[in-house]
């Protein structure tokens, strides 16, 4: 009898070296990365949240994943916005971005902590061009449909929420998508349209997505941006522009590449 607690020590003790080997791996494999810091940035219309899917993966790999929160009132506010949370990071970083995100980490990619960019279903305007501009040279589907985007008198614009489940999120559960829907971020109508003044990709490494589906921005256009940057490209069959949620394993897995080969 006098056996049983050094027993129920010894299993104890193996609980707590079997926890502590499983976060060790967690942390092994984001440290044989070159690069351990994530910095996610949302596009219009939506906020940092949707993001959640890909940090928790990318967390329970053992990277430091950052979001940032964009006010949507301007071009120069949201690269402003992005650099602050660049400025936190405590070493080489990958910046990721979706949609109107990427002309935003286009023009903060160039900040020295960052070694490599993410487009996910994003633009990657060149100097001198907007994405509205380029938009229209591919135009989507939901810019083709009347009334789809709403604007209201002062300038912001928002996605019609009879629209929003199937043009902004057609492969998320419905009530998802319509609860997204109805907390929309209204964004500025001239971010569209401001030029970008640099361009990171032209200096860094990058890697696109291409959301096959997508009805916010033309596919085609994508991979036309992607090709062009010389971007690490993958195409995900069925996604629609809520890529980033609805198939959250394949871009982490997007990402994580890129931390692991991105030279810091």
């Amino acid at each position: 009898m006098k056996l049983m607690p050094v027993a129920a020590a010894v299993l104890s003790l193996s609980a707590c070296l079997f926890a502590s080997t499983a976060a060790t791996a967690q942390e092994v494999k984001a440290q044989s990365a070159p690069v351990h810091n994530i910095v996610l940035v949302h596009g219009a219309w939506v906020d940092g949240s949707g993001w959640k899917p890909v940090y928790d993966r990318l967390t329970k790999d053992g990277y430091h994943v950052t979001v940032v929160q964009e006010p949507l009132t301007s071009l120069e506010d949201d690269v402003a916005a992005t650099k602050r949370v660049l400025d936190q990071q405590n070493g080489p970083t990958i910046l990721v971005a979706h949609s109107y995100g990427g002309s935003v980490i286009t023009e903060a990619g160039v900040h020295p902590n960052v070694v490599g960019l993410v487009y996910v279903a994003a633009h990657a305007p060149a100097v001198g061009e907007d994405e509205s501009t380029l938009g229209k040279g591919m135009p989507s589907y939901t810019s083709k449909q009347p009334g789809a985007i709403m604007k209201t008198d002062d300038g912001y614009t928002y996605l019609n929420p009879a629209d929003f489940p199937k043009d902004f999120a057609a492969d998320l559960p419905l009530k998802e998508a319509q609860f997204e829907s109805h907390a929309q971020m209204l964004t500025a109508a001239k971010v569209f349209s401001t030029p970008m003044t640099v361009a990171a990709w032209t200096s860094k490494p990058s890697w696109g997505i291409v959301a096959a589906d997508d009805k916010i921005i033309n596919p085609d256009l994508e991979r036309w941006y992607y090709a062009r940057a010389h971007s690490h490209t993958t195409v995900l069959a069925g996604a629609s522009h809520s890529v980033y949620e609805s198939r959250p394993k394949e871009v982490v897995a997007v990402i994580e590449d890129a931390a692991k080969h991105a030279q810091p």
